[in-house]
């Protein structure tokens, strides 16, 4: 009973915000998704980054591990889903995206949060602002065929991420008003997160489910995988441990299904993707986070 209701604890308020967006969107209330994929991208998320990474515990050291893992996860996935993209000869311009990024914002956060508490949300916070430089820099460029260096400036967080490492490297005390302005700001960004994304599912539709299936698979199994090998390497326990492999074996990031409606590379496939492996995430994940905890 214990392990169920820790579970429940973790596993719960990520489904039902997730599932609250999804009937809000179904019942067909007013939710404007770029003004709310703004407000999280532009001030909800790197107030979060910011007030986190300010208050952690979290030394020099850890977040560069961190920051390490996340690249490694990314290499590590990319690399083995072109070489299952090669076999199948399937298109790295439609779904190498979708195998490399996953959904370490919307969902992978908040589960990080529930199930490491403070130090693990910060933790989470440093693969996350890594994921999301190289998402909007490397995925377009895979989505496009062209590198868009420029798109690394354009990432809220990096800048957050770095602004945050000053303040406790030089062991700035901030004023109570600053700390409680960034605090009241960082409290949307996870609600709206989840809710964003339970409204994107609603308007997604799975296309050759097949092979939705298999990908999407693919995408948390090849992710757990590659998150476990990176924790083991670089000698991650507990939290740290626990937060690679999560982040690493989240589904599909809803941001991919962007790129492919901007660069025409089958979004109706990349949709199939997100939908299937997010219903699969949710299945497994009371698993994965039972294993870890």
């Amino acid at each position: 009973m214990q392990l169920i209701s820790s579970l429940a604890a973790v596993v719960a308020p990520v489904m039902l915000m997730t599932l609250l967006g999804f009937v809000w969107a179904r019942r067909g209330l007013a939710f404007d998704h770029n003004f709310v994929t703004n407000l999280v991208m532009l001030v909800g998320a790197p107030c979060l980054v910011f007030s986190t990474l300010t208050r952690s515990l979290l030394d020099l050291s850890e977040m560069g591990r961190l920051a390490a893992a996340a690249l490694a996860c990314l290499v590590l996935a990319a690399a083995a889903s072109a070489a299952v993209l090669k076999l199948a000869g399937l298109s790295n311009r439609v779904y190498l995206p979708s195998l490399m990024f996953p959904n370490i914002g919307n969902m992978g956060l908040p589960v990080c949060l529930f199930a490491f508490g403070e130090k693990g949300l910060a933790m989470g916070m440093i693969m996350f602002a890594v994921t999301s430089a190289v998402q909007f820099t490397i995925g377009p460029a895979i989505a496009a065929g062209r590198l868009d260096v420029a798109g690394l400036f354009k990432v809220p967080f990096v800048y957050a991420v770095l602004l945050s490492l000053g303040v406790a490297t030089l062991g700035l005390a901030l004023p109570q008003w600053v700390v409680n302005t960034v605090t009241l700001a960082a409290g949307c960004a996870i609600p709206l997160m989840l809710m964003s994304l339970g409204v994107a599912l609603a308007g997604l539709r799975a296309a050759n489910l097949r092979r939705a299936v298999l990908l999407s698979a693919l995408r948390l199994g090849l992710g757990g995988a590659v998150g476990w090998l990176v924790a083991v390497v670089l000698g991650l326990d507990g939290a740290g441990r626990g937060v690679v492999i999560i982040e690493s074996a989240m589904p599909v990031a809803v941001f991919n299904y962007l790129f492919a409606v901007r660069y025409d590379n089958r979004p109706e496939e990349v949709a199939g993707m997100i939908l299937v492996s997010t219903v699969m995430s949710y299945l497994s994940l009371p698993l994965l986070v039972a294993a870890l905890m």
